[in-house]
């Protein structure tokens, strides 16, 4: 039967991946090797390994089957026949609401919703225990900001496609995950990129900015260059130097640029465990944004994987990072001059601890920080703080 073949398929994809990397590259080469697998199986598979893993570190004495029917259970909203197949009891109360569900599943299956995610002694000041657990069994929204001027014409094809869409303030688009943009909007289309994918809670960093024109601002961990989007967005005509440690994420960096209009820049590879001054010893700056290497617990819901995969241990050793990079970084700004410290971490020790840490040990001024609670929003979970660098530097 169909749905027989089905467990059969996530079975082998599950032992097939190797837990060293995240899903969404394992998947593409597994199925690339498995050409057998039709597009339904495939679609089919890949749901049921995420939802398997968002049940994180709960029910391990359960089996494998045992954990996937109840992951079904919690993470459907809908009639589902794979399990009405395997666990009939449990699609009847598919219309619950997640809520009922965990209450049902903790009385009836034995699940510890703190089992999911064992780590809730670090979350950060403000987060609502249980409505950060209980959003780990939601997926995560995806999130355009839009170039202005291109607006129209989005939500007009949007509204042509007939895919179910919410606009949120001025410039941003909530989309069911998964939606395939690139057939909706192929790059060669426009002279400037229509939009940008980023998350919401990410794009709501740029309230922190505060760039003024001509200032001289450096992204320290450009990664793929999203904030430094942000800040052009907000000030076209800032001058701007982004750095990473890896030299084919600066290689990337300059397609995305250049489709948004954003030339005038200079690129650095920087590893900033290390003293950066052979590279910025002359170099001062208006501004600097850290978004700082961190464990990407706010992220989880993305990446559910993430949560079995984790090891407590860890979390002190991102912060020994994160205070290295800090220290490294903020030795180049200037008097009076913000520091945007930003993690996708839902710890403590990442967030609120890093910011004590520069105001006491290095006399940094706190003017405002965030926990911005994406759970709450189908988004990701971010930490940000506007620091200023003392007048006696």
């Amino acid at each position: 039967m169909r749905s027989e073949q089905q467990l059969r398929s996530f079975i082998k994809v599950l032992n097939t991946y190797p837990g060293d990397r995240p899903i969404t590259k394992f998947l593409p080469d597994f199925f690339k090797k498995n050409k057998q697998m039709g597009s339904t199986d495939r679609r089919s598979a890949s749901r049921l390994l995420y939802n398997y893993f968002r049940l994180g570190r709960a029910l391990s004495d359960k089996t494998t089957e045992q954990r996937l029917f109840l992951a079904e259970f919690l993470c459907s909203s809908a009639h589902n026949p794979f399990l009405q197949h395997f666990r009939p009891d449990l699609n009847d109360k598919i219309d619950l609401l997640l809520d009922e569900k965990l209450k049902y599943a903790e009385v009836n299956e034995g699940l510890v919703l703190t089992d999911v995610f064992p780590f809730t002694s670090h979350l950060s000041d403000g987060i609502d225990e249980y409505q950060f657990l209980s959003s780990l069994f939601i997926q995560p929204d995806l999130f355009i900001r839009v170039n202005p001027a291109a607006l129209s014409n989005v939500l007009n094809i949007l509204l042509d496609s007939g895919i179910e869409y919410k606009q949120i303030g001025d410039f941003t688009i909530v989309l069911p995950n998964g939606t395939n943009l690139g057939s909706l909007f192929p790059d060669s289309s426009y002279a400037v990129k229509p939009f940008e994918v980023q998350d919401l809670s990410s794009q709501h960093t740029l309230n922190y900015f505060k760039p003024n024109r001509y200032e001289h601002w450096w992204d320290a961990c450009a990664a793929s260059g999203g904030k430094s989007l942000l800040l052009f967005s907000e000030q076209p005509d800032i001058k701007l130097v982004v750095s990473d440690i890896r030299e084919s994420v600066l290689d990337n960096l300059d397609e995305r640029f250049i489709a948004v209009g954003l030339r005038t820049y200079q690129k650095k590879l920087i590893d900033l465990t290390t003293n950066p001054d052979p590279e910025l010893h002359h170099y001062e700056f208006d501004g600097i944004i850290l978004d700082a290497p961190c464990s990407g617990s706010g992220t989880w819901g993305r990446t559910p994987e993430m949560i079995s995969q984790f090891e407590e241990y860890k979390i002190k050793g991102f912060q020994n990072l994160q205070k290295t990079i800090a220290v490294n970084t903020i030795k180049y700004l200037k008097s009076g001059k913000p520091l945007i410290y930003i993690t996708c971490s839902v710890f403590r020790e990442e967030n609120e601890d890093v910011v004590s840490f520069l105001q006491s040990e290095h006399g940094m001024k706190l003017e405002a920080l965030e926990l911005i609670s994406g759970y709450t929003r189908k988004a990701d979970t971010m930490f940000v703080a506007r620091l200023i660098m003392p007048d006696n530097k």
